[in-house]
């Protein structure tokens, strides 16, 4: 075989998802297991896991810790989706037992958030490994921060299993947490898109007494990891941490329209092919529309027209039209403001269909929540309009990065 068609085969290979030789990263269970699990040796451990723990041969992290010889593994813990990934967002989680270890495996996101002292019992250490989306709304730190919280009170170790931040480590969007709005999906007072691993973020947690009491923590570092990569230069596969983050370019677009899919008004993509990447409804124009944002003449960004029936969820059975987003340039692209310049020019041009004074009240709480604060939706409310906000939006950024610069562990 000719060497040109061996590279095309190559590219191919990396192209459509199978592993390529070209991992530049190793994730911190790949770490631990050069160090042949070092850190957990004569300890009675417990994971917290989904199926986005493997190393990097796809190989599940739960299988690895117990088939160590030198590694004793006595319960598993699942956050929201469960520890198969197959439970709906929201959907709470049961308690069960593992098929494959026969190891208990206790819910994080049904009765508790937060493991109890009954739980912990027999436990020296916990050890937690989920690929995260960088963004403040995904339960899964906060599962972290709150299992950290439990490991500190009941005198048990909490080791992190570090794993790359698929925005990069230079993203930082969106307001600091209000104490009023802290919850669930906003449990810490970070911003919307906060810029570090989970690694780095479990370090800030216990160094800014963001939680009641510091654990014992240590976290197994990547290597090969730099805070200017996004996911797809790691060279590592993408395993979805949730139904609808199936691609690595899912959690990029996460925070392009989470918040206002909170409000259940659009079609964000949910229920058809490109989950959080569009925004139609029936009302909408397709090509108006997609000039009309394209012509606010947003930095990394293009809008195009996209005509669509929903599978599910809203809109479901529906012809709709709206746009796709296709983020061209990813330093430039603001991701998180998208969502409110799709708000303003909904408002403009179908001044009937604003979307405050249209959706569903009942829902305004959960906005609120996620946003971090009231004040983004009453204000734009108002008039409608993305400037009105974007000091607010913004105010807590550069606090935070200059804050988050000491707990960095990669360059």
């Amino acid at each position: 075989m000719h060497m040109k068609s061996i590279s095309v085969i190559i590219s191919a290979f990396c192209l459509f998802g199978i592993p390529s030789f070209a991992q530049k990263t190793k994730t911190g269970i790949e770490m631990l297991k050069e160090q042949n699990f070092r850190a957990l040796e004569g300890k009675r451990v417990g994971i917290i896991t989904n199926p986005t723990g493997v190393d990097n041969n796809l190989k599940s992290t739960v299988d690895i810790l117990h088939e160590a010889p030198n590694v004793q593994i006595v319960a598993l813990f699942a956050p929201e989706h469960g520890i198969r990934g197959d439970a709906h967002a929201g959907d709470e989680v049961d308690n069960t037992i593992d098929p494959d270890t026969g190891l208990p495996v206790y819910s994080l996101y049904g009765k508790n958030h937060k493991p109890t002292p009954d739980m912990l019992k027999g436990i020296d250490a916990l050890v937690y490994d989920i690929q995260d989306t960088g963004c403040r709304s995904y339960t899964y730190i906060s599962a972290m921060g709150l299992a950290m919280q439990a490991a500190a009170e009941n005198n048990i170790e909490f080791i992190v299993l570090d794993r790359p931040n698929p925005l990069g480590g230079k993203k930082v969007e969106g307001c600091i947490v209000e104490d009023a709005f802290v919850s669930f999906v906003s449990r810490f007072g970070i911003p919307y898109i906060y810029g570090l691993t989970c690694g780095e973020l479990a370090l800030l947690l216990n160094g800014e007494n963001m939680l009641k009491s510091k654990c014992k923590l240590q976290i197994v570092k990547m290597k090969g990891w730099k805070r200017k990569m996004t996911y797809d230069q790691t060279g590592l596969q993408w395993i979805l941490p949730s139904p609808h983050i199936p691609h690595a370019a899912s959690a990029v677009f996460y925070p392009v329209s989470g918040i206002l899919g909170e409000l259940g008004y659009l079609s964000i993509g949910v229920g058809y092919t490109i989950p959080f990447q569009m925004f139609a409804s029936d009302w909408i124009k397709a090509g108006e529309f997609a000039d009309s944002l394209n012509g606010l003449g947003l930095p990394g960004v293009h809008f195009r027209p996209i005509h669509l029936k929903p599978f599910y969820s809203v809109g479901q059975g529906r012809q709709y039209e709206g746009v796709q987003v296709h983020i061209t340039d990813y330093e430039k692209a603001g991701l998180s403001e998208i969502q409110f310049y799709v708000m303003q020019e909904i408002a403009r041009l179908y001044p009937d269909k604003a979307v405050f004074a249209n959706a569903d009240k009942k829902r305004f709480r959960m906005f609120d929540q996620v946003s971090g604060s009231d004040h983004v939706r009453l204000t734009f409310a108002k008039n409608n309009r993305f400037d009105d906000i974007r000091d607010f939006w913004y105010k807590d950024r550069e606090s935070f990065i200059e804050l988050s610069k000491k707990y960095y562990l990669y360059k």
